[in-house]
């Protein structure tokens, strides 16, 4: 079983250490996303080592209709399927039947949605979920939840953050007995709960009071991002966090800009995962420790210097400013994998930084430096 050991805390911020089957995880750490189990821009599991990424994330929906999580587990699991052998996070697929499902009815059973691959009709509920996601063989299994838009009326978030409690009892007996057969790929998966209540303080707050009788091996806070201003998500980490085990991982799912991260870090926030960093590079956008740079920008024409002068990934170390600019413009896929490469071991090392910090009991220092100066605009 996994073992989380909170080394020091700096104020709220924790540095931690998560044990699990698949690797030991240093915390707080940014999961690198690989919906179908690949990270887009032609990213290998060789070249996430490279970035120095701990945890891959991968989605059970995206999986579970291609290739067939069925498929994976013939193969030996996720682990062996796209080799690596560091740990895998499973999202549940909760989300995604929420966000692209167009015609779906839940039921206290689970939800019935039209895929949105081929249009065919497919049920999910927490023993799908846990079945899926066991199939796979990740080393941490997200419980299946609702996941509702903000603003939603009180009473619906109500009947969606009950229902959310009842799913997650259903999980953890699920994945229990999954955990127990003998043909299961990873005898030792995890559960990670998922505290909901959409923007609504009481209703997050006896969500995570409920969630946390259910045992499970750390706690996600879920539904945020999704339409609120960052300060209300700040407002909803700061008024859940007392709440939640000081003993289990926390983990703010969809999180998110670097600027959002060093904040949630600051309110006690142990995990992360977004697109960002793979999207944006995919259309020129990336982040440095100087600001953002939109490198397809006319100034970067014949800039001779690599992308971040602070810089020490792949693209930085061997390429200029002038000739990714050039691969984009000549659509030319190394364009992207050079930019994707370079924000993901941003985001690695951004998180090594905040370790590096809290190790040297200074996060506050560092948080006052770039709490604000991520965000803004590389001027040079």
């Amino acid at each position: 079983m996994a073992k989380f050991t909170l080394l020091k805390k700096d104020g709220k911020a924790r540095r931690g250490r998560f044990e699990t089957v698949h690797g030991t995880i240093e915390t707080p750490v940014f999961m690198n996303v690989g919906t179908s189990a690949a990270i887009k821009g032609g990213i290998s599991t060789c070249d996430l080592k490279e970035v120095n990424c701990q945890v891959e994330l991968s989605n059970t929906y995206h999986l579970h209709i291609r290739p067939g999580d069925k498929l994976i587990h013939k193969l030996g699991g996720i682990h062996k399927f796209f080799n690596w052998d560091r740990p895998v996070l499973t999202d549940s697929g909760g989300f995604q039947v929420f966000s692209l499902a167009k015609l779906r009815k839940i039921t206290e059973e689970g939800v019935a949605f039209n895929s949105h691959f081929d249009g065919k009709r497919i049920f999910m509920g927490p023993e799908e979920s846990m079945q899926i996601q066991s199939n796979l063989g990740s080393t941490i299994a997200m419980a299946f939840d609702e996941c509702v838009e903000n603003p939603a009326p009180y009473q619906y978030v109500k009947a969606s953050e009950e229902r959310t409690v009842r799913w997650l009892r259903r999980c953890r007996t699920e994945l229990d007995r999954l955990n127990s057969l003998p043909e299961t790929v990873n005898k030792n998966q995890l559960l990670f709960g998922i505290n909901q209540g959409g923007t609504y303080e009481d209703l997050r707050v006896r969500n995570m009071e409920a969630i946390k009788e259910i045992e499970c091996d750390g706690y996600a806070i879920g539904g945020l991002a999704v339409g609120e201003s960052a300060d209300v998500m700040y407002h909803i980490i700061d008024t859940v966090e007392p709440h939640m085990p000081v003993d289990k991982p926390r983990y703010l799912m969809g999180v998110g800009t670097p600027q959002n991260i060093v904040e949630a870090v600051y309110r006690g926030v142990d995990f992360f995962d977004c697109v960002m960093p793979s999207r944006n590079a995919r259309h020129g956008n990336l982040f440095t420790w100087e600001g953002k740079i939109n490198l397809l920008n006319e100034k970067y024409l014949d800039d001779p210097r690599p992308i971040s002068p602070s810089c020490s990934c792949p693209a930085c170390s061997s390429y200029s400013r002038a000739y990714i600019r050039h691969l984009f413009k000549a659509r030319e896929a190394l364009g992207m994998r050079l930019a994707v490469l370079h924000n993901l071991y941003f985001y690695n090392e951004l998180m090594q930084r905040i370790r590096d910090a809290l190790d040297e009991g200074r996060y506050e220092e560092f948080y006052q430096k770039y709490r604000n100066s991520l965000a803004e605009r590389c001027e040079d």
